[in-house]
């Protein structure tokens, strides 16, 4: 089969039964080994497993690759061996061919779409999990970014999210650590906004109000008479990939750093909106060492406390405040939580804190070897498992994906910041009554829900 046949596969009902076939065969065997395990003390290898269940997932394009990837930063939702494997997931899965983009373009702008542009290049400059993106141009020399949503993804989406049960549901016949009801509720909502270009422009707008005093953060412009609800148009950004900066000298890589801190922290610290998506693919560099942030689906807007019970934390640890602790985790939504649990939680917080708790220069982890967290991770893992475990709330999910995610970008640029003075920036002075007052304005302003 050629390799456009073989992409436009996924579009029909035939190959979308074969896709969820090779997934829930993969997931069956899996359902079958840890039954045996229990039932008859069978020997369960989790890493030849874990293997064959990326190999199912990576072969896919759609949203389940997608929520593999966001859980390979989530520690203790599934085992050690799965994130190691689930984290070589890449999003540039082979983009779907020309006949698929002209049926694309012509329902969302008509049959003659190609008059509008000067160029409309036939090849996909970035394919994704959803979507793929192509460059073109208009007849005033402006050059466009155009993201095309691939056919079917509602239905797809609703699949993959009974697929992602039936995994959870796997996994917590042997391991009782954290109960995922809540992040599936949470992957469920972002994916099904995800699907909305219309809110994805909305939230691009947002974002451009957020950062516009950021001089070392770049926004494309939306295009609105070219965009529609499964095609967004903007304005084309150029920059090279964080990865191509790894060799520079330590003060670039320190200058891309911060920016990268600032894009995603001040919405969050000031108006308690975060981007829920640090993946490579996101967001370029220019030469100058400022970032071009891209990519808008995956947002999450808190309800200000939540941002006041993040402050409140760090507060507790620095003066080993154990009562303003326990409020910050009430306050996030953790419910009936038990001394032990709390200092199991700790763990994990100390580690996620521990660069801000530290006024000097300094790398983002002390040892830079492996990947971010993970070490922390494990011994969480171990420690919630024997108490009986945990039920994260949902909004904690996007919050800690950010962390992971950014912590493991400023370890490939081995940075070293003051990370404390950098993060005091942000939250001296906070008032909450302050942020609640910004973020309903420019909600509002941008025509988005208010946090439910």
């Amino acid at each position: 089969m050629a390799a456009d046949d073989r992409t436009q596969e996924d579009a029909t009902l035939t190959g979308r039964v074969k896709r969820y076939a090779r997934v829930g065969t993969a997931v069956g065997g899996l359902a079958a080994r840890f039954a045996g395990g229990r039932v008859f003390g069978l020997e369960f290898d989790r890493g030849e497993q874990a293997v064959q269940l990326k190999n199912a997932l990576g072969g896919l394009k759609g949203p389940l690759m997608k929520i593999a990837q966001i859980l390979a930063t989530v520690p203790d939702v599934l085992p050690e061996e799965y994130l190691q494997e689930l984290g070589q997931l890449q999003t540039n899965a082979p983009s779907m061919g020309w006949a698929f983009v002209r049926r694309r373009m012509t329902a969302e702008l008509g049959p003659d779409w190609q008059d509008v542009f000067a160029s409309f290049e036939h090849e996909a400059s970035a394919a994704a999990s959803l979507g793929q993106v192509h460059r073109a141009r208009d007849f005033e020399g402006r050059d466009f970014a155009c993201k095309l949503q691939y056919p079917n993804m509602r239905s797809i989406v609703e699949a993959d999210l009974n697929q992602l049960k039936l995994i959870f549901s796997v996994y917590r016949r042997y391991e009782r650590g954290i109960d995922p009801t809540e992040i599936h509720a949470e992957l469920s909502a972002r994916l099904h906004e995800e699907l909305d270009y219309r809110r994805e422009a909305a939230n691009l707008a947002l974002y451009g109000r957020m950062l516009r005093r950021e001089k070392g953060v770049h926004l494309p412009k939306t295009v609105p008479a070219l965009s529609s609800d499964r095609l967004l148009t903007m304005t084309w950004l150029d920059g090279e990939p964080l990865l191509t900066f790894k060799g520079k000298p330590e003060r670039i890589r320190n200058a891309v750093a911060k920016n990268m801190f600032r894009a995603w922290y001040v919405p969050f610290y000031r108006y308690a909106v975060i981007h829920g998506d640090p993946h490579l693919g996101n967001y370029s560099v220019r030469c100058d060492q400022s970032v071009n942030l891209m990519d808008f689906g995956c947002i999450r807007v808190f309800k200000p406390t939540f941002v006041t019970g993040v402050i409140d934390l760090y507060r507790a640890l620095c003066n080993d405040d154990e009562d303003l602790a326990v409020h910050a985790y009430e306050t996030w939504g953790f419910i009936g939580l038990e001394r032990e649990v709390i200092d199991i939680l700790n763990l994990w917080a100390r580690f996620v804190y521990a660069p801000l708790m530290r006024d000097r220069v300094q790398p983002i982890q002390d040892n830079e070897g492996g990947v971010y967290g993970a070490r922390v991770a494990s011994k969480v893992h171990q420690e919630l498992r024997r108490v009986g475990g945990v039920k994260p709330p949902r909004e904690f999910l996007l919050m800690d994906r950010a962390a992971i995610g950014l912590g493991s970008v400023f370890l490939h640029l081995r940075a070293r910041l003051n990370w404390h003075r950098m993060y005091h920036d942000l939250i001296d002075g906070y008032d909450e009554r302050t942020v609640t007052a910004r973020q309903r304005t420019a909600l509002k302003a941008c025509a988005i829900p208010l946090p439910g």
